[in-house]
């Protein structure tokens, strides 16, 4: 029998919980959802890279044959199997990955979390590159650290940069390859500058790595985690080789950091799900990536020179890109004098969405940026969509 209750609860909501913000991203795509927007705003793979077959007959297989294990609680770590496959997948012959150092997470975004839960203090120095993936900014903003920018450029993070503001740092993030938001990657004397320098500096590294693996010409540069897997925290992921849906992430790290992840973890959600674990290693077990992910490359990489080709013939000469050699971004300068929010104003009134470069910065913000993502857009779409850009961005300067 429902009460009548004439004093509705008031919620006294936490500190942490009243700065919470939600993702710009995640907003737009609320308006992108209409099959007329041309958008380039969304950080979404393609699904028509999505192995359905496959993961159907994986599904099939598991549940046929392990139904009543693949549905049952699992181990904090991780699905043995798989932990073990990713372990031989990471090592080289320079360096042995082993499964203890590997934890299982819903998703990258949870190993953030998680991250940010055990390294973090409120007030901790954090630093990031200038600009930085969003959704780490939102994951580490919870735990209230003091953000830092790390001095960047056309090459991606500068590491002698780090000499002058390491001092007394937690950790620093960054995005190696492809970086979200700008498509950066860096070079081979560059990573293993920053390596070295972090670890002079004793300065703990997360190498956030999502799209390594998406490189065109399919020559994958070394990761950090090989050049110093004691000092180097990797993440990565399935979502961008399989499927986003599956919720399926690692982070690799030192033991020590690993158990105390693995804590944070069982006060979070126990574990990861088991099914999909065990789907995933099903799939992957016999090399199907290695068959799977040149077909990404040749999307992605047909689609990216259409965009930069269109980017070419109608944008005027006052705006500046990157040209990136992988991954699912293209970044944006603008005139100085344009704000970008203003551009994605006028863009959504045509069908155009894309996202505005302002919240990809921890501190000191220039509006005159924006991402473009091209991989779920069709080519003719890609040129519609950049020729209005075009057309809008000459008006503003008029």
């Amino acid at each position: 029998m429902k009460i009548n209750n004439p004093n509705p609860i008031e919620w006294r909501f936490s500190e942490r919980a009243a700065q919470l913000q939600s993702s710009f991203i995640r907003e737009i795509l609320k308006v992108t959802q209409r099959p007329e927007v041309i958008s380039f705003a969304g950080g979404l793979p393609s699904p028509a890279t999505f192995p359905v077959e496959e993961m159907k007959a994986a599904f099939d297989k598991v549940l046929d044959q392990q139904g009543k294990v693949s549905l049952q609680y699992g181990p904090t770590d991780g699905y043995p199997p798989l932990r073990e496959w990713l372990a031989n997948h990471l090592s080289t012959s320079d360096c042995k990955i082993t499964p203890d150092q590997i934890l299982m997470t819903s998703g990258s975004q949870q190993a953030l979390d998680l991250l940010g839960k055990v390294l973090i203090d409120e007030g901790s120095k954090v630093l990031v590159e200038t600009p930085s993936y969003l959704g780490a900014l939102q994951a580490f903003s919870v735990y209230r650290p003091q953000f830092v920018s790390v001095k960047t450029d056309e090459h991606g993070l500068v590491p002698s940069s780090l000499n002058d503001i390491a001092d007394g740092a937690r950790l620093l993030y960054a995005l190696p390859n492809f970086q979200n938001p700008t498509g950066r990657s860096l070079s081979i004397e560059r990573r293993q500058e920053l390596v070295e320098t972090c670890a002079r500096l004793r300065l703990p590294l997360i190498e956030d790595d999502p799209y390594g693996a998406l490189c065109y010409k399919g020559d994958q540069a070394p990761k950090l985690l090989n050049m110093n897997p004691e000092g180097v925290i990797h993440m990565g992921s399935f979502s961008k080789v399989l499927t986003p849906g599956i919720r399926l992430g690692y982070v690799v790290a030192p033991v020590a950091l690993t158990r105390r992840l693995e804590l944070a973890k069982q006060a979070t959600d126990l574990h990861t799900a088991q099914l999909t674990q065990m789907v995933v290693h099903e799939v992957v077990k016999d090399g199907f990536l290695e068959r799977h992910i040149p077909s990404i490359r040749e999307l992605y990489g047909n689609q990216c020179q259409v965009m930069l080709q269109a980017m070419a013939e109608h944008f005027p000469d006052s705006v500046s890109w990157t040209r990136p050699e992988g991954g699912m971004f293209i970044w944006v300068t603008l005139p100085a004098q344009m704000d970008a929010m203003e551009l994605l104003d006028q863009a959504l009134a045509q069908n155009v969405a894309f996202v505005p470069g302002a919240p990809f910065y921890a501190n000191e913000v220039e509006k005159n940026t924006l991402r473009l993502s091209f991989v779920t857009v069709p080519p003719e779409r890609i040129r519609t969509g950049v020729e209005i850009l075009g057309k809008l961005i000459k008006a503003a300067l008029e």
